[in-house]
């Protein structure tokens, strides 16, 4: 075996043991070997994505060398590694945008706690992307829930306890569900490596054997992950989650934690359960319903917000249901639309929060609208920021958001029963987008009157500065070069299959 098919299992104990290394750090040592892992394993995964583009096929990798049921397994395709890669920019960036308001927001004696966290966040989002075993993917789920909560509660105010305490019960019942739908999935087929019970599937759908089971078994997992990744009406604990962490734990947790959930549910319809199979229950018909309402629910919760940041927040639950709208298509090319809106959501949403708090800095600490008056001309960088990630939500060419509604709008045509419902919400949700995101970019770009708020220059945020631009050019590179990605995309769920 090449020595690059190691890539992914170095990959996920690189992070794992730098959060046990950064447990005995200073917080400015820990900082450097947080910064440096996710730069390695960016450049690990950039390496591997080269080489399985140029050998065309997917490769499994035995952990310490042993076959299943001895053994555990780690599965690389082009798309594993593709999601790899950007997970790491746009964790590197996010905690880079974010970094000058941590002694602000988390007290310095916990800041190598912090970085504990999101190492271990890290290697629990890679170890979802790569591993074959659904019962490793559910061990990390809950290092990924951990996680995830130490970072809204480490900013030690009351509405973070609050929000990390209803975070951790809707995320654990999640877990639970998930976990029940694996034991009778087990139960039914003796298996937990991804491919074996596919296998298994296979044989008891071409014999009508134990159907209610295996529903029940798929219906439970799915549910499980949708209340993880905050699927309407499953989204009550995000607000206050992503609307009052950290800046750097809003912009993870909104454009990493939930994307890998989803992606170990894409994982599972694949190759576990069978794209075809996963059809045939009429599962999806639910995921496209509660889809579409997220659309426009989300959209509607946003509006009323008078807080940016929660008004972001609410954002994420419509953008997740254009992700379950194009899985409830039940095509291939809905499935593509939804994988691409994941990297789209993912750099346009984190490039929202960082932005968010460059505004709100200049206006007094105040996230409300009306002291946001003027905001883009106290921070231009931040202002110009947000106008391009609001344009991009709203769907306008050039950005990557534009290419998303482009490509479910492709899809959509090619599904007879639901092409109607699917361009008719599309056309809505993108009004409500430009609702609320254009109203804000007009209020911070509407001149204040004696606004007692100074401003910010390039030279007093110089990183915070850099660290937009290359948000705001990863977002304009998805969108006018977006015909590799997505290609990369098709390979990608064609190794899947």
């Amino acid at each position: 075996m090449n020595f690059i098919c190691n890539f992914p299992f170095f990959s996920i104990l690189l992070s794992l043991f730098s959060g046990t290394i950064c447990s005995v750090l200073p917080a400015k040592a820990a900082k450097v070997v947080n910064r440096v892992v996710i730069a390695v394993i960016g450049l690990l995964s950039a390496i591997l994505l080269l080489y399985l583009l140029s050998v065309g096929e997917p490769f499994v990798y035995w952990m310490g060398h042993f076959p299943a049921p001895w053994g555990n397994e780690i599965r690389a395709g082009v798309l594993e590694a593709g999601m790899a890669l950007f997970f790491c920019i746009i964790m590197y960036l996010s905690m880079a945008g974010g970094a000058h308001k941590l002694y602000d927001e988390v007290d310095e004696s916990k800041h190598n706690l912090y970085y504990i966290l999101v190492n271990l966040l890290l290697s629990s989002l890679l170890a979802l992307v790569y591993t074959n075993d659904m019962f490793t993917a559910y061990v990390f789920v809950e290092i990924n829930t951990i996680s995830a909560c130490g970072l809204i509660m480490i900013r030690q105010v009351g509405r973070t306890i609050e929000a990390a305490v209803r975070y951790m019960i809707m995320s654990l019942l999640g877990s639970g569900l998930l976990l029940f739908g694996l034991c009778i999935m087990y139960d039914l087929t003796g298996h937990l490596l991804m491919s074996n019970i596919k296998e298994s599937v296979g044989l008891l759908v071409a014999n009508g054997e134990y159907q209610i089971p295996l529903i029940v078994s798929i219906a439970l997992m799915c549910v499980g992950l949708c209340i993880k990744s905050a699927l309407f009406p499953f989204h009550a604990w995000l607000p206050d989650a992503y609307g009052y962490s950290t800046v750097s734990s809003a912009a993870i947790l909104s454009s990493l934690v939930s994307k890998g959930y989803i992606f170990l549910l894409i994982k599972i319809i694949y190759r576990v359960i069978g794209f075809d199979n996963f059809n045939s229950t009429r599962i999806i018909d639910v995921l496209f319903v509660f889809g579409l309402m997220g659309m426009i629910f989300g959209s509607i919760s946003a509006i009323r917000e008078n807080d940016i940041r929660r008004m972001i927040a609410f954002s994420s639950v419509a953008q997740i249901g254009y992700i379950y709208m194009g899985f409830g298509m039940g095509t291939q090319t809905g499935m593509v639309a939804s994988v691409y809106h994941i990297l789209s959501h993912a750099a346009t949403k984190s490039l929202l929060f960082i932005a968010a708090i460059g505004l709100t800095e200049v206006s007094g600490g105040s996230r409300k609208f009306a002291d946001l008056t003027g905001a883009g001309y106290r921070n231009k960088w931040a202002g110009v920021a947000f106008t391009v990630g609001s344009l991009s939500m709203v769907g306008i060419p050039l950005f990557s958001g534009f290419i998303s509604k482009l490509l479910f709008a492709q899809a959509a045509v090619q599904v007879e029963g639901k092409m109607l419902a699917s361009l008719i919400v599309l056309g809505i949700s993108t009004v409500l987008n430009a609702v609320y995101f254009m109203k804000t970019v007009i209020r911070i770009y509407t001149a204040a009157k004696d606004s007692p708020y100074g401003g910010m220059t390039f030279g007093k945020m110089k990183i915070y500065a850099i660290t937009l631009i290359f948000f705001m050019l990863v977002n304009v590179l998805l969108g006018v070069s977006s015909q590799p990605v997505v290609d990369l995309i098709w390979q990608g769920l064609t190794m899947f299959s």
